[in-house]
Formats: structure tokens, C-alpha cells, sequence
């Protein structure tokens, strides 16, 4: 039963690695374990960069009502995604570390497109 639930797991996570590798530039994160989590991690940092550069822009937009909102948010939001990606981290074997790794790329993606197109 485990087994299996790690198999479709699995499945789904390298339809949705698929995917969200189709809209970026091509870059093969390699097949072992190590190779795809670095990948991942790499990726992360890029849109980390990005999310860091719109979340300046956003404070900068900001009315001055909203920059002490939006700095909480911020920080709020930071520790959800660590918490949220430290879930999988937790998990067993080796696909763990994979699938914490594709949660906190997946997030900073997510939230770096937000800051820099609010309201879509």
C-alpha cells in the first residue's frame, strides 16, 4: 500500500515537474535523485531572485498604508512555504527530498508571478 501510494506519488509528481517545466526555458535536471533535487533548488533561487525583485518593486508601488501590510504578509507567507515544503522534506525515502524540493520552487514561482501581476 505504501509502495504504491509512493508510485502514484511519484506519477504525479513528474507530470507536474513536466508541466511546470514547460513553460520555462529547457534545462534537463538529470534522472538521479541528487541531480533533479539540485535542479529544483536551482530553479527555486532563480524565482527566488525574481520574488525578491518584485516584492521591492510592490513596496516601492505601495501606498504607505500597505508597505507595513504587505512586509507582514511577506514574512507570514515565508515561514507558510517553509513550513508547508518542510511537510514533504519529512517524508520517507528518497523521493522526500524531491518532492520538498519541487514545493518550495513550485511556491516562490507562484508567489513571485503574484507580486509582479497583482490582481490576475
Amino acid at each position: 500500500m505504501v509502495a504504491r501510494s509512493a508510485l502514484v506519488i511519484a506519477a504525479a509528481l513528474v507530470g507536474a515537474a513536466a508541466s511546470a517545466l514547460a513553460a520555462e526555458p529547457k534545462k534537463e535536471c538529470g534522472v538521479s535523485t541528487p541531480e533533479v533535487v539540485d535542479c529544483l533548488n536551482t530553479k527555486a533561487a532563480q524565482w527566488d531572485k525574481r520574488l525578491n525583485a518584485a516584492y521591492q518593486a510592490a513596496l516601492k508601488d505601495a501606498e504607505p498604508k500597505q508597505r507595513e501590510q504587505l512586509r507582514i504578509a511577506q514574512r507570514l507567507w515565508v515561514k507558510y512555504r517553509d513550513a508547508n515544503c518542510t511537510y514533504y522534506f519529512l517524508g520517507e525515502g528518497s523521493i522526500a527530498r524531491v518532492l520538498a524540493a519541487d514545493c518550495t520552487y513550485r511556491m516562490t514561482k507562484q508567489r513571485a508571478l503574484e507580486l509582479e501581476n497583482p490582481g490576475n
